[in-house]
């Protein structure tokens, strides 16, 4: 590996996957290093007592070309199919698999937390939460959530202007598992603590039974971020009867809390760089509350870094 010409990408959700698969196709190395156990970042999933649950993103759209292709090609390979309603698209057989396919082949350290960041002399160096080192590297990209950003850079002394300004609505998320799921694959209520009901069972290649992912509106997770999980448990699970019409009649049941769940200010602007460090940003944060959003916010650092790495270092 020339270490010179190696770039390190922090995140391993879509924004950080998409950097990382188009500077490794433009023929430099790549190393991606993410504090999760897997990879997908907000396109999670969850496996427990042999069941299966997307408790974080649950769809794909494209609003514009580029990412509609990238759909395209995955529901050709198999990687993601229709679901729901007209033009969502999931991953196959969970949200991950979109993510795992772009970083295929790819270096990628799971369960190491990037501490610091350091540059020496016209490259970078990490540290992560053991102690441990990496690099050197030519360029960083970090595709953290903005917040997480933010504190990484301060905790570094280094600083890119406008990340402070991308704000989040937090989720708590349930999973259940159900005797009888309901004929609706997704359900979005109007009234009360709930915002959407998906029935994990009724997406393509997913395993038999009856399982439910319920994402409680944005104020009610703000309001509520602090609570013990088992009360977001059991008042979720009593909302979601009243939404149903019937009892759950519940065989497992879990929550999960998602601090930085979707964008609620966004830069507008594809992403940051800061060609004089070859230090980057970018996610969702930068152009809204979708996947395809992260993929092409990730997809303007890559390029943005290659055109840089295309002087001489």
């Amino acid at each position: 590996m020339n270490q010179r010409r190696c770039v390190a990408i922090l995140g391993a959700g879509m924004a950080g996957a998409a950097a990382a698969s188009r500077i490794a196709e433009a023929g430099l190395d790549v190393r991606v290093f993410d504090k999760g156990r897997g990879v997908g970042g907000r396109m999670a999933t969850r496996r427990a007592d042999g069941l299966q649950f997307d408790h974080g993103a649950q769809f794909m759209r494209a609003h514009g070309d580029v990412f509609a292709a990238r759909l395209a090609d995955w529901e050709r390979r198999g990687i993601v199919g229709p679901w729901a309603r007209a033009g969502r698209r999931v991953g196959i057989p969970d949200m991950t698999a979109p993510v795992r396919d772009l970083l295929s082949d790819l270096s990628v350290a799971s369960g190491t937390a990037i501490a610091r960041i350091i540059r020496d002399g016209a490259c970078w160096r990490l540290t992560d939460g053991a102690g441990g080192e990496h690099g050197p590297f030519a360029a960083v990209a970090i595709t953290f959530p903005a917040p997480q950003i933010a504190a990484l850079l301060a905790a570094s002394g280094f600083a890119l202007a406008g990340v402070q300004r991308a704000t989040y609505a937090p989720c708590w998320s349930l999973m259940v598992a159900v005797e009888r799921p309901p004929t609706d694959a997704l359900i979005e209520p109007n009234d009360g603590p709930i915002g959407l009901i998906a029935s994990d069972s009724s997406k393509p290649g997913r395993p038999d039974g009856g399982r439910l992912t319920v994402h409680a509106k944005p104020d009610w997770s703000r309001t509520h971020l602090e609570a013990p999980r088992e009360a977001i448990v059991s008042v979720l699970s009593k909302a979601a009867e009243a939404c149903l019409g019937s009892p759950l009649r519940v065989g497992y049941a879990q929550a999960h809390r998602w601090r930085f769940a979707q964008v609620e200010t966004a830069l507008e602007k594809p992403c940051l760089y800061d060609p004089d460090l070859r230090l980057g940003a970018a996610g969702d944060w930068c152009l809204g509350p979708r996947i395809e959003a992260a993929h092409d916010s990730g997809l303007a650092l890559a390029n943005a870094i290659l055109s840089d790495l295309g002087r001489p270092a």
